[in-house]
């Protein structure tokens, strides 16, 4: 049966085809994607008939960009992996400072083009992550603190229902499911472009303090009272960060350990220098801080630009004390000392509860966001790093909120941990555009009946 997809798109692989394998990985490759077909969408017609055709046949359809957050997604033997890279539409309106991209788009696709206008989007860390996936989790951007999520600047997006309608949809046109996409994720219809807000932004004074890794308790709570004094317009991230002994690294970093605090401040040089002196007093080894032009920023996380086998998981945190920080430090010197990277995100100010409205998710009730991964070429390493993880998670167990962010959980939560308080309105909005669950995503909501 799956075979007469080939006759309705033509960019359908099946198993056994030619250029199978590549077709259906994702950028973690620790996860092996293996569905029924991948179809490569070159319209949005594609995406329609895609969906007619799974609802009428039994499948279902699971969209996907770049699978940066793939390991949720479970078993798709049933499914017909659609990718979307092949829809790249761009369209800048500079004088309204507002941009629509189809589902293909990556951040470094918009970011310099939005820069010619003097204007910069909410971007992620990451520069090849897809925007659609990125926006419908929410989105924390450098510019978080003083501008909110991403989903809260979205204007209105085009989506294609399980019923194989597409629907231009915004405040006044289908405000639930409008409401629903703006962080409920991905299940509730396959999003093939969105509109949202640009921001007159371009330059920020960014960059990083580094030190050896033997410093992390130290530099982390002198980070977290830092975070206490600083405003909104400063985003920073304090971290633990692994080189690995490749010779592509530099060589003053290569195979070495670091803890770093790094840091986005949408202020001049001056009031960006003041801010830091506090941390710069700690004597760092590296200090890369300067004035940047947004379209270098993406290169401040120091994220992987090729497909890797990460495995990793993430909570948000209610707060950050002393004992808490010591119990992550020696557990990053035991079972957490072979992991890649540990992250805490340092959140409130337009992130807070009620700081702004937009959808299911606008904000977090929660001070900081920690992300812990490791790379897992094997099943057995694969082990050894959820393990490593456990632990990271475990130490910080006693202030972890009870919700986490969509985005940064690689593993698979309840409808309550992932959406809270907006729970019951997803479930129903879910029940109404997508009742018997045609759409696959990482985190799915599940209907709710009235």
């Amino acid at each position: 049966m799956i075979i007469e997809l080939s006759s309705l798109v033509r960019s359908t692989t099946l198993p056994g085809d030619a250029g199978w394998d590549a077709a259906r990985s994702s950028f973690t490759l620790s996860v092996d994607q293996t569905p029924a077909a991948v179809v490569h969408a070159e319209s949005v017609d594609d995406v329609v008939a895609v969906v007619d055709f799974a609802r009428a046949n039994g499948y279902r359809v699971a969209p996907q960009r770049t699978g940066h957050n793939a390991a949720p997604v479970g078993d798709l033997s049933g499914s017909i992996l659609l990718r979307t890279d092949r829809l790249t539409g761009i369209v800048i309106d500079a004088e309204a400072r507002t941009a629509r991209v189809q589902a293909g788009v990556q951040w470094q696709d918009i970011v310099p083009l939005a820069a010619e206008h003097g204007l910069a989007a909410l971007a992620g860390s990451a520069p090849d992550i897809g925007i659609i996936g990125y926006t419908l989790g929410g989105g924390v951007s450098w510019h978080a603190r003083s501008l909110g999520l991403a989903a809260n600047s979205v204007l209105s997006a085009q989506i294609v229902t399980a019923d194989g309608v597409l629907r231009t949809i915004d405040a006044a046109h289908d405000p639930d499911l409008f409401w629903g996409i703006r962080g409920g994720g991905g299940s509730l219809g396959i999003v093939v472009s969105l509109e949202f807000r640009l921001f007159p932004i371009t330059e920020v004074f960014a960059g990083a303090l580094f030190w050896p890794e033997q410093e992390a308790e130290r530099v982390l709570r002198a980070w977290r009272e830092w975070t206490t004094t600083v405003p909104d317009a400063v985003t920073s991230i304090g971290r633990v960060l692994r080189f690995p002994p490749f010779p592509d690294v530099p060589e003053h970093l290569r195979g070495r350990g670091f803890v770093l605090v790094e840091a986005s401040m949408r202020l001049d040089a001056r009031a960006g220098a003041e801010l830091l002196a506090p941390l710069r007093a700690l004597s760092p080894e590296i200090d890369t801080f300067d004035t940047i032009p947004v379209t270098t920023l993406a290169g401040l996380h120091m994220d992987p630009t090729e497909p890797v086998p990460g495995v990793g998981h993430g909570r948000l945190l209610s707060s950050l004390d002393d004992a808490t920080l010591t119990g992550l430090a020696d557990v990053l010197a035991g079972p957490g000392a072979h992991l890649l990277s540990v992250e805490i995100r340092h959140l409130q100010g337009a992130l807070a509860p009620g700081a702004m409205t937009g959808g299911a998710v606008s904000g977090f009730d929660a001070d900081f966001l920690l992300f812990a991964v490791g790379i897992g070429p094997t099943p057995d390493a694969i082990v050894g790093v959820d393990a490593a993880i456990d632990a990271v998670l475990g130490s910080v167990a006693h202030v972890t909120a009870p919700t986490t962010f969509l985005s940064f959980s690689e593993r698979k939560m309840t409808d309550g941990e992932l959406f809270g308080a907006s729970i019951d309105r997803l479930g129903r909005i879910k029940q109404t555009y997508d009742p018997n669950r045609l759409f696959q995503a990482n985190h799915e909501i599940t209907p709710i009946a009235d």
